[in-house]
């Protein structure tokens, strides 16, 4: 008798266990922790981690508003009837679906050395969470990765993959322990659990010392030459030789833009790796070298991207590059980095896509905390959140089509990076217990990436007496999903107006809100 009680008790025991540890991991609350900032972090371990809503079908009369906010929600969830009482609006939206803009590509973020070492600091079950947190059904379903080409400032040291000097047969190229060990794995693991298809595109930030102009990978300096010339040659070459090894891996290239940040070159005493470009050398380079060296490698499908920096230089850079068609003929599209939309026109975005409306734009960096003057991480910080945002926002209402955040994953001080040029993250990893914390610039990124898959195609969506600020989209599953961005200290109450469909959102102050319905 002892021994069936023994047996029962053991049984009931083992099953308690279960259950709370299963609900531990698989739950979908959020461990705040509050540092002190505007807002609070979500604190994820290897038996608890907050988890996204799955996707559920919207049901028929009503519609699904998640929402996130400065004042507690992350995700918060309703289901709410278009019939239900409705109270009365102060602001009116009216969406006119004949209206169609561009298609989404995706959004996502860079899986740089930095990433990659902070993820695999963690316990092999947490670093399953944290990219589960991004790639999985139950995270933000990034649809986009970006890869360096060698190394970056956010690397532990400056590096190629050729290092031997006049090798312009590329004969001692070869990838580097951190593709093998770091970035490649790390990769696979995220395509592995995902869903969706995860296009993946490269950034060079410098070729090799010995290629150009003033021997080194940081600081002023271009390509040795001309277009059309050996050093320009081997440069593209070497650009397809990365494509290859990668492919050789098992990992299939979908993008390429022709250089990060070309104007850091053009900058005296510049700290880190960098190669400069004027648009007219890009152009030639990209007609006399590296679009026949793309397509003669096998890699003419991949999206050959222009420009890759700040919107300064647009529309000119476009104009320069889309109006020659031996260098045109090979580009897709053009990327934009956000670190000077602060102070310019996003007019500019548009400008740009109306000079060839069949390239598309693609916001291919961005990150808080880069400014000299700012705190690098600041763990709950609500005002990030909103900065990325209001920039999604916007890249968005100008043809941009997904958006690409800079490191995935960053350590508590905003690193590793080897010239200190440290910066903030939407997830931060404390190694040393084992956690990660998930800022609310975190959260932001899931109102777009899980929501606007790759296929959606943007509306005409005109707001009149609201403070808020929005867009739509029609996805392929059918479903029309609105976000909208209040950053204004009080909430408001707005009609919805589509077709013959009509209903009332409530939205709170300083809030994110994505919001789905079938049409």
């Amino acid at each position: 008798m002892a021994l069936i009680f023994g047996n029962i008790f053991q049984s009931i025991f083992c099953l308690l266990i279960c259950l709370y540890f299963c609900s531990t991991v698989l739950s979908n609350k959020c461990d705040k922790v509050s540092f002190g900032d505007t807002s609070f972090v979500c604190r994820c371990n290897s038996s608890h981690c907050d988890s996204l809503p799955p996707l559920n079908s919207v049901p028929k009369g009503a519609y699904i508003i998640y929402s996130s906010s400065k004042d507690g929600d992350r995700f918060n969830t309703q289901t709410l009837h278009f019939s239900g009482k409705q109270p009365q609006a102060n602001g009116k939206i009216i969406i006119n679906r004949t209206a169609e803009y561009q298609s989404i590509i995706g959004f996502g973020g860079a899986v740089t050395d930095a990433a990659s070492i902070n993820i695999l600091n963690l316990s092999p079950k947490t670093q399953d969470i944290l990219l589960q947190s991004y790639y999985s059904p139950q995270g933000l379903e990034y649809t986009l990765a970006r890869i360096p080409i060698a190394s970056t400032d956010f690397s532990t040291h400056a590096y190629s993959y050729d290092d031997t000097p006049d090798d312009f047969d590329l004969s001692h190229f070869s990838l580097t322990s951190e593709d093998l060990k770091y970035k490649i794995p790390i990769l696979k693991r995220a395509i592995a659990m995902s869903k969706r298809n995860i296009r993946l595109f490269s950034s060079p930030w410098s070729a090799p010392s010995w290629m150009k102009t003033e021997s080194s990978m940081t600081g002023r300096g271009f390509l040795k030459g001309e277009p059309g010339g050996k050093y320009y040659k081997t440069w593209a070459q070497y650009l397809v030789r990365f494509l290859s090894e990668y492919k050789k891996q098992g990992l299939n290239i979908w993008g390429l833009t022709a250089q990060n940040e070309p104007l850091d070159g053009r900058l005296p005493f510049f700290p880190f790796q960098c190669l400069g470009f004027t648009a007219t050398q890009q152009r030639d380079f990209i007609a006399m070298d590296l679009g026949p060296a793309l397509h003669s490698g096998g890699f003419g499908d991949v999206k050959l991207m222009i420009l890759d920096d700040d919107t300064l230089s647009l529309p000119d850079w476009a104009n320069t590059i889309y109006s020659d068609e031996s260098a045109s003929q090979y580009v897709s599209g053009l990327g934009v980095h956000w670190y000077l939309n602060g102070y310019l026109s996003y007019n500019r975005i548009t400008e740009t896509h109306l000079v060839d409306p069949t390239k598309f734009i693609l916001a291919t960096e961005a990150c808080a905390g880069s400014a000299f003057y700012e705190k690098k991480v600041m763990l709950g910080n609500w005002d990030r959140a909103e900065q990325y945002a209001s920039d999604i926002m916007q890249d968005l209402q100008n043809w941009v089509t997904g958006w690409t955040d800079w490191n995935i994953a960053l350590n508590m001080s905003g690193g590793p990076n080897w010239v200190n040029n440290n910066v903030d993250s939407p997830i931060i990893v404390d190694k040393d217990s084992d956690v990660f914390y998930k800022q609310p610039m975190f959260y932001t990124m899931g109102h777009f990436s899980k929501f606007l898959t790759p296929g959606s195609v943007r509306h005409q969506m005109d707001m009149k007496g609201a403070k808020s600020t929005g867009v739509v989209f029609s996805t392929p599953e059918k479903n029309l999903v609105m976000i909208l961005f209040n950053k204004e200290d009080s909430g408001e109450i707005l009609d919805v107006v589509e077709g013959n469909t009509t209903f009332t959102v409530s939205v709170k102050a300083r809030s994110i809100n994505t919001i789905i319905w079938k049409p």
